[in-house]
């Protein structure tokens, strides 16, 4: 048995979630059907749960209290008989007739805040009600009572607010929304593995939006590290002035889309509508919304017309489907398993639509990704980035200025050691009207990898405003320093990010880097050894410390670990390693190893400090000369 049942309209879930988190942190047992897992009777979930809850908490809003809120009326019906009907408030409505005697909680425009009093007046009404306390015609429950006068009032209100909107979206000389986070869309489907679904159509809506002229949209990554918060909190740590959330409910026969715009500031809705299609029209649903939407917008800032179409996309919904079951695989975890299933998906898109443009860019990026990280020889490196690159050829063939088919091609240059067509490439997905994606950070590394570090630092800074919360925007920052030998402030910047991102190898490889040429050699050591023992990173900065501790044979264990591990891929490394023990000839031979497997550390080679030894030998100077960087 739990404390708490909570009925509310699905649609309304965002809004819902602090409560929930609220009461679970007093230590309530709570039960709503964010629980009801794939393949569940979700009929009988519910009725077992509303019968067996102690209290039930009735969240009124403008959808419950409307005509599709039925099922929350038929469970709040069925909590007055077990007497058990908590009512609270999110909008300023009244209860439907029926359920205004007893007083309900007036939680509108509360954000979490537990020491709040209204909230507390909810966690006393829980507990007369689960300890048994209560009356039996139900309590008097505190708080502001909402009277038939003020509902009229604010209906009216509201009425001429609707006949006016039209000229108030018009209106010349309105303030100018610039910024906008679009939100995780909640998955109400019942079934998690439809989240790829609602997920997509977010990352479709920020596409569509990042069209209209000088509107800044968030980032996919730091949109989604925020899809538990309430509105209010959400565009205060992503610094945006808009929020744009929403529901989709996806069925074998339809789809329901719910999307609502919010002021960041506020709270306050200003726009939200409700799309129900068949099932077969998901495409054509999911263009349609991210038109509306942004045409939407587009009025509210004194423009008019709906962005531009979505460049290298496809008319084939279930191509477009195995397209979002790509991304969803890989993004964010990118083993070498998901990887493979997301090719393999990306494939299958692709041959729906031989035209689809960006999913073969997208194929191409997740294919580089894979074999600069986990190819097993040399062989499978060239062989997988050749493949990339004729992907990011085929895609920009068939839709040419594709932003990702640049990036995927600058990416795949890279591999093959050709540094000016990859700058050339990279400044044709950027430029200043760029949509910034999650590739920015890429551009970023290689632009302070091979030498322009002010440059790199300043695309490190657009990434970060882009997408506050992906740690790959300010790991771009970091080596941007890194490379100008401004350790102090690299390891700042590293210590920064490992505070809200603990434990991340690449920021603690980075810190001890940095520590360690700074002289601090022991704290250099403590940032290493919480990496994983078989970081390559780690390995290197412990081979290097034993080394600077005149311990050989610690240093020898590292190195040769670093080689038994990772063969010729660990080439450059090695190469690092030797140049910082004076082993010149070493070190130059291992560089020319990584020339020949094509070793992706190779790009860095005009501005790695761990090299600095070499830089005035002459089969260096000739090495680098080959490499044509720009």
């Amino acid at each position: 048995m739990v404390d708490v049942f909570v009925s509310y309209k699905a649609e309304d879930r965002r809004r819902v979630v602090p409560l929930v988190q609220a009461l679970e942190a007093d230590g309530l047992t709570v039960w709503w059907d964010a629980h009801i897992g794939g393949g569940v009777d979700w009929r009988d979930s519910i009725e077992e749960h509303l019968d067996a809850a102690r209290c039930v908490v009735v969240v009124w809003s403008k959808r419950s209290v409307g005509r599709e809120g039925r099922f929350v009326r038929d469970e709040a019906t069925r909590a007055q008989r077990h007497r058990t009907y908590l009512p609270v408030r999110i909008d300023k409505v009244e209860p439907p007739l029926g359920f205004g005697e007893t007083q309900a909680i007036s939680l509108n425009g509360w954000s979490g805040n537990r020491s709040d009093e209204r909230y507390q007046s909810v966690l006393a009404a829980i507990t007369s009600i689960t300890s048994g306390t209560h009356p039996a015609s139900q309590p008097k429950v505190s708080g502001p009572r909402f009277s038939r006068r003020t509902a009229m009032v604010s209906a009216g209100g509201a009425v001429a607010a609707a006949a006016a909107g039209g000229w108030f979206l018009l209106k010349p000389g309105m303030a100018r929304a610039t910024s906008i986070a679009v939100l995780p869309f909640a998955n109400l489907s019942g079934d998690p593995s439809q989240s790829y679904f609602s997920d997509g159509i977010a990352e479709e809506l920020r596409a569509a939006l990042a069209r209209i002229p000088k509107m800044k949209v968030m980032a996919r990554t730091s949109s989604e590290k925020v899809r538990d918060d309430d509105i209010q909190t959400a565009a205060t740590k992503l610094d945006v002035d808009n929020i744009l959330t929403g529901s989709v409910r996806r069925s074998p026969s339809t789809i329901r889309i719910n999307a609502q715009l919010v002021d960041g500031t506020s709270g306050l809705e200003r726009w939200s509508e409700d799309y129900d299609r068949p099932a077969g029209d998901a495409l054509d649903v999911q263009t349609e919304i991210a038109q509306r939407v942004a045409s939407a917008l587009r009025l509210e800032l004194g423009g008019g017309g709906a962005p531009a179409a979505n460049l290298g996309g496809t008319d084939n919904h279930v191509a477009q489907d195995f397209f979002l079951k790509a991304k969803a695989t890989w993004q964010g975890n990118p083993n070498p398993e998901r990887l493979r299933e997301a090719s393999v998906l990306f494939d299958e898109a692709i041959k729906l639509d031989p035209e689809f443009a960006e999913a073969r860019a997208q194929k191409a990026v997740a294919l580089l990704v894979f074999t600069q990280n986990f190819a097993a020889s040399g062989a499978d490196y060239a062989r997988d980035t050749a493949a990339a690159e004729a992907e990011a050829r085929s895609a920009l063939q068939i839709a040419p200025g594709l932003q990702s088919g640049f990036a995927a091609l600058a990416m795949a240059r890279t591999g093959k050691f050709d540094f000016k067509g990859a700058l050339a490439d990279w400044q044709r997905a950027y430029t200043d009207e760029s949509r910034v994606t999650d590739t920015v950070a890429e551009y970023s590394r290689f632009l302070s990898s091979v030498g322009r570090t002010s440059e790199g630092l300043e695309w490190a800074d657009e990434s970060i405003s882009a997408d506050p919360l992906n740690a790959r925007s300010h790991q771009s920052k970091v080596w941007a320093y890194f490379c100008s030998r401004r350790y102090d402030k690299a390891a700042d910047a590293a210590r920064e990010l490992l505070r809200w991102a603990p434990r991340r190898g690449p920021t603690l490889g980075r810190l001890g880097d940095s520590l360690l040429m700074l002289g601090r050699t022991d704290e250099a050591l403590a940032a290493y050894v919480q990496c994983d023992p078989h970081y390559p990173s780690r390995l290197l900065g412990e081979a290097i410390v034993a080394w600077r501790k005149r311990d050989r044979a610690g240093s020898d264990r590292a190195l040769a670990r670093l080689k038994a591990l990772y063969g010729d891929t660990a080439s450059y490394r090695l190469a690092g390693i030797h140049a910082q023990r004076e082993e010149k000839d070493l070190a130059l031979a291992a560089l020319d190893r990584a020339f020949a497997v094509k070793d992706f550390g190779m790009a860095s080679l005009p501005t790695d400090p761990w090299i600095d030894p070499l830089r005035k030998e002459a089969r260096f100077k000739a090495l680098q000369s080959r490499l044509a960087f720009p």
